[in-house]
């Protein structure tokens, strides 16, 4: 490991490694290493402590290393003397259980026993606002169906074609980018890969996006729903198995009407029980909520399901599949961590598979106009609370995913409810001052 780095840095010209690791709120933290340096960190680690981000932990826990991972070093498009490396966390000589790159790769373990691969591409939703958050960027971004409008994707030519650029640099197999649903909303897109692999790209997309848009005077928010009246941020998530063995896709299955293997329909069947639970993760802030069960926005739609439900191409439901051999996954949002979104959807759907779940029959209206009419599918929850005892229900994602990761994110995030809970919004004074 010692010597990768060290002669990528040699021959790349780097003059700083990044070496950065995800806490389980998705915050990244990172420590700026010299190369000269990246010796002896890459045999001893990055050292943190703890208690300083989103791990519960307490100032009493010993030293955190952070030992960077040389597959996933990227070097910096936009400042090429820096490169980023992901870093495993360890703890006396252990992997942090709740770590959230150690519980993907945890996960990928598991299937890798089963000669599983799973394969995952991710969508990231974000807006462009104004430097202080208050408004959108562009002000003549005003259309009332704002979707793939030509005259606003090139007002952002200069910015998004940069991120894009990067992305062509790094041989991602970026392919397409466009103007969303939302007024100020953009979408980028590049390819599928090893779950791992899209986890750390997702992770360094968010980084980017941000410091580009930075350069340029603006300011890239993943928030899920950062205006109340514009159609919230989703990361939808495109999902495939594939053979240890021989290298095939395993959801492949040309006899179904939809292309979708029985192992497939097992798997988004995991999917569809956990799903309730697994929204504590997918949708893990107070304001996803805002999202998921939002009314019509002013395009019309919301694009985000509120139902646990699976179709063919029918963007109204949870899951989609738009062809064969894989299915959308549309209930995460862009607050999502990348690393604890894939172990979890990798859990759910080992649970699926191992259980032989079956998904029931698929439908296929719009669940926008006619969800009212299906009484037998299951709800997603109303709000962070909900959902977070949801995920302290299930026994499948707690035996999956580890003890310490439930238990340690469950705490944190009951104590971020709680203290919502005692803010004073605007609306309760508007609405009761006089009551």
């Amino acid at each position: 490991m010692a010597t990768d780095l060290a002669t990528f840095a040699k021959e790349r010209g780097v003059k700083y490694f990044l070496i950065s690791f995800v806490d389980l709120f998705g915050v990244m933290r990172a420590k700026l290493v010299p190369a000269e340096a990246i010796t002896m960190i890459s045999e001893d680690g990055a050292g943190f402590a703890g208690f300083a981000s989103w791990l519960n932990m307490t100032p009493a826990h010993s030293d955190m290393i952070a030992m960077p991972d040389p597959e996933s070093v990227i070097q910096l498009p936009w400042k090429p003397e820096v490169a980023w490396v992901a870093g495993d966390l360890m703890m006396d000589g252990e992997l942090v259980e709740q770590g959230p790159r150690n519980t993907l790769k945890r996960m990928i373990a598991e299937a890798d026993k089963r000669g599983f691969q799973m394969k995952s591409g991710v969508e990231c939703e974000f807006h462009l606002i104004s430097p202080d958050g208050e408004e959108l960027a562009d002000e003549r971004d005003q259309q009332a169906k704002p979707c793939y409008d030509t005259q606003a994707l090139m007002r952002r030519y200069d910015v998004i074609s940069e991120i894009c650029d990067c992305m062509l640099e790094l041989g991602w197999g970026a392919y397409q980018n466009d103007h969303e649903d939302a007024n100020g909303q953009f979408e980028m897109n590049w390819g599928f890969d090893d779950a791992l692999v899209t986890a750390d790209r997702h992770v360094f997309f968010k980084y980017m996006t941000k410091s580009i848009c930075e350069k340029h005077g603006l300011r890239a928010t993943f928030m899920p729903k950062p205006f109340s009246h514009l159609t919230g941020n989703g990361c939808h998530m495109h999902v495939s198995l594939w053979s240890k063995e021989d290298g095939k896709n395993l959801f492949d299955d040309d006899n179904d009407e939809l292309g979708l293997s029985e192992l497939g329909y097992q798997f988004i069947a995991g999917l569809m029980e956990e799903a309730p639970a697994m929204a504590a993760i997918t949708n893990p802030t107070v304001n996803s909520y805002k999202r998921i069960n939002a009314p019509r926005t002013s395009s019309g739609a919301t694009w985000s399901p509120n139902s646990v439900t699976y179709t063919g191409n029918n963007r109204t439901h949870m899951i989609r599949i738009p062809g064969g051999g894989r299915f959308e996954f549309r209930l995460a949002d862009g607050a999502v961590n990348p690393y604890s979104f894939g172990a979890a959807v990798l859990a759910a759907g080992l649970d699926g598979i191992d259980n032989k779940r079956d998904p029931g029959k698929r439908l296929d209206i719009d669940m926008y106009e006619l969800g009212h009419t299906v009484t037998d599918c299951k709800r997603l929850p109303l709000n962070m609370l909900d959902a977070l005892r949801e995920l302290e229900k299930s026994e499948v994602l707690r035996e999956r995913l580890g003890e310490e990761f439930i238990s340690s994110f469950l705490k944190l995030k009951k104590q971020e409810w709680n203290d919502f809970s005692k803010s004073l919004t605007d609306w309760e004074r508007k609405n009761t001052l006089d009551c």
